[in-house]
């Protein structure tokens, strides 16, 4: 296996500029945990919760459970100030920036520095911590319908 470019960490702090989860089209795809997470702090049913905010999102041959979003693209818990299930957030929000795709190369990781202000930034997360978030994500179970 070739040397990951993050065997020495990495730096990053969010600083809720919502730049990503603002303006632009994208999935938040929810495991059962999340949904869990979410109905508990919104006191919320489930069939409630997957009414109000949720949409089915086909991928091949399985349907996945993504949170919907508004007309602007804003994800559908974003409020001015911030989000409003931030502490419940899914899994997919929590990982970010650890995610694959820009974890695989240098390149992509410095191409969203031009997006993310917290990139490079803030907190250090050693190759141990990031591989963790990497494991993690690797077995989840996303909701299918």
């Amino acid at each position: 296996m070739s040397e990951r470019f993050y065997k020495n960490g990495l730096y990053f702090e969010c600083n809720k500029c919502h730049a990503c989860c603002r303006r632009d089209p994208g999935y938040v795809f929810l495991t059962e945990e999340d949904l869990n997470r979410l109905n508990t702090g919104l006191h919320m049913d489930r069939d409630a919760f997957l009414k109000t905010y949720c949409r089915v999102v086909p991928m091949g041959e399985v349907n996945r459970i993504s949170l919907i979003e508004k007309e602007n693209f804003d994800c559908i818990f974003w409020e001015e100030g911030g989000c409003r299930v931030y502490e419940d957030r899914p899994f997919q929000c929590q990982s970010f920036p650890f995610w694959p795709a820009y974890l695989d190369s240098l390149e992509s990781w410095k191409n969203l520095e031009n997006d993310c202000p917290g990139v490079n930034r803030g907190r250090f997360h050693s190759e141990e911590e990031i591989n963790r978030w990497l494991e993690q994500r690797r077995w989840l179970k996303f909701l299918t319908t």
